[in-house]
């Protein structure tokens, strides 16, 4: 079962105000968001997840259907909610018990467990070099991250925009407050970008790509010369992975077999991406070729790097306090 609803609209309607847009959020789906002990029959259980708007191994279960097929042999229900123009909003709509089920960012992840929400990361996915990006359009006298100084990038707050703009400057000794932040949601940075409302923008794909194909930006400075320790999670609130720990091993089961189908058919994966999130068809190969990455369950290493993010963002003031991210994490054995 599919329910879709225009989150981008919501977000935008209430300022970007995520909190209160989570309760909008909540009430629009208030037909899947009952309790699950309440939603399902005896003999079944519920799973609400959110996808985003993009390329995830988790969108690609949803378009082809393995993950429904799996999840039924279980007994368990699928409702997809979505598409959620970025972790942040998907984050609070978990948080409001909206949803069971997402996928993010690990810098996303961070600064919402760093504000309570019951969460935790079970798959993790390091992004590749070019999966993120800085970008300027083609003619811009921008040619280094030092003419960045007093210019205004496009970020989304506390998320992946956010945390590559910050770690770019101070890597290369660039004082951050030189350089003025713009909060947007990536959906709605097009517009601001093409028309001069901002310098540059932080992104990754698809936006990334949609940037290069559409926009003609121009990449400042990839992942890897940024130095970002960024990857895409997987996540579910923390009372769902209690009461259902058998459903989550599964969807990370089938979330590694679509991994892997991904790596050996990336221009095909490209392509159910570009389809399934309606972007051109030209922009499938670099979809395939952004975001092929191993997908794995979370690794002490990988905590380590978070907690490593982590503590880069309270020492950047990105958030105050530093959050216990191991209490989030689990290690789901095959």
């Amino acid at each position: 079962m599919n329910f879709t609803f225009d989150v981008r609209r919501v977000v935008r309607r209430t300022g970007g105000r995520l909190a209160f847009a989570a309760t909008v959020i909540a009430s629009l789906l208030a037909a899947v968001s009952m309790p699950v002990t309440a939603q399902a029959r005896a003999d079944s259980i519920t799973l609400r997840i959110a996808y985003l708007k993009g390329t995830s191994d988790l969108t690609l279960a949803k378009a082809k259907g393995s993950l429904d097929k799996a999840l039924a042999g279980q007994g368990v229900k699928v409702i997809w909610a979505g598409p959620f123009p970025a972790a942040a909003p998907a984050f609070e709509a978990l948080n409001a018990n909206a949803v069971d089920l997402t996928s993010g960012s690990s810098t996303s992840f961070v600064t919402s467990i760093a504000a309570g929400v019951p969460m935790a990361i079970f798959g993790y996915q390091p992004m590749t070099a070019r999966n993120e990006a800085i970008v300027v359009p083609r003619d811009s006298a921008i040619r280094s991250l030092s003419d960045l100084a007093g210019k205004q990038v496009a970020v989304n707050k506390g998320g992946t925009g956010e945390y590559l703009l910050v770690r770019a400057l101070v890597k290369n000794g660039i004082a951050p407050e030189t350089v003025r932040r713009r909060y947007l949601s990536p959906s709605d940075t097009g517009s601001a970008f093409v028309g001069g409302g901002v310098d540059a923008w932080a992104t990754w794909d698809p936006f990334l790509s949609i940037a290069q194909n559409n926009y003609n930006a121009r990449v400042l400075a990839d992942g890897a010369a940024i130095g970002s320790d960024n990857a895409v999670g997987y996540f579910v609130r923390q009372d769902y992975l209690k009461a259902h720990s058998n459903v989550v091993k599964t969807v990370l089961r089938v979330l590694r077999e679509e991994n892997v189908w991904t790596a050996a058919h990336p221009r095909e994966a490209g392509r159910i991406w570009a389809t399934e999130l309606n972007l051109p068809a030209a922009l499938a190969d670099k979809l395939g070729e952004n975001n092929v990455s191993p997908l794995r369950a979370v690794l002490p290493d990988d905590a380590t790097r978070i907690e490593k993010v982590a503590h880069w963002y309270v020492d950047n003031r990105i958030i105050s306090a530093l959050p216990d991210v191991r209490a989030h994490v689990v290690t789901l054995a095959d």
